[in-house]
């Protein structure tokens, strides 16, 4: 009996390529890449995603691709980079939570209190925003929209297939797009906030001006916290049902149907 073995190499190089595009995707996108798990424990989901998706994404690739070797190169580089701008783009949508937190902090006078963000490789940031961003990645498991960044890597090969020219307009528009909406979602999250804020201090400059003697700034602050804690309390439900909905579009962008 014997046993024909002049096919793992082709196969190994294909699953390479696989790996290279799903592994970058993986270290960038939102939940599954994020930086407190572990780079172990992602690189194992990846070779598990690239083994689940390879018999779906290997009829993609050229044959024979042992036998030229600058082309396999050529592929391997093309594929870092489709994982790059694909992983890139859909990781923007996680500085949403940390944007609307600074600015909530400022509005609430926690501007100055800072902690370290568990999200963002240990990183400090508002302790309004590091809240936020660890509920949102919470959220993200417990209402099953990972399951979406799954559905993105599986789609990955349909939407731009191996081998094809690098859409570098697409993904330059893609991504000027993504910041823009970015920072009106952020903006959009704490507007109640900004609208109180500016309602508040317009109030303490009018009873400045009435009651000269008063000690505004000792009241101000203890008060301004309060207000803002009790506003996140109210609103917080809305706000994090907001940001998964624009999440789940984000994400959907880059979904076949």
């Amino acid at each position: 009996m014997t046993f024909e073995i002049d096919y793992l190499p082709n196969v190994a190089a294909m699953f390479m390529l696989m790996f290279a595009r799903l592994g970058t995707m993986m270290m960038l996108l939102p939940a599954l890449g994020e930086s407190t798990i572990p780079t172990r424990f992602r690189l194992t989901i990846a070779l598990a995603l690239t083994l689940v998706l390879y018999p779906i994404g290997a009829p993609l690739y050229p044959a024979d691709l042992t036998a030229n070797a600058p082309r396999l190169v050529t592929l391997l580089a093309g594929e870092l980079a489709i994982g790059f701008g694909i992983g890139l783009c859909a990781r923007m949508i996680t500085s949403v939570l940390q944007i609307a937190g600074v600015i909530i902090a400022n509005q609430s006078g926690l501007a100055f209190a800072l902690g370290t963000d568990v999200t963002n490789s240990g990183q400090q940031g508002a302790l309004y925003g590091n809240f936020l961003s660890i509920l949102g990645i919470t959220l993200i498991f417990v209402t099953d929209t990972h399951y979406l960044v799954i559905a993105a890597l599986h789609d990955s090969f349909t939407i731009i297939p191996p081998g094809l020219a690098l859409p570098v307009g697409d993904f330059s528009q893609n991504a000027t797009e993504t910041v823009a909406h970015v920072f009106s979602i952020a903006v959009r999250m704490s507007a109640p906030f900004l609208v109180v804020g500016l309602v508040f201090y317009f109030g303490l400059g009018l009873l400045n001006k009435l009651m000269p003697q008063m000690q505004i700034f000792f009241i101000a602050m203890p008060v301004n916290i309060a207000v803002g804690l009790l506003m996140l309390m109210v609103l917080l439900a809305s706000l994090m049902m907001f940001y998964l909905d624009h999440f789940q579009q984000a994400i959907g962008k880059f979904i076949v149907g």
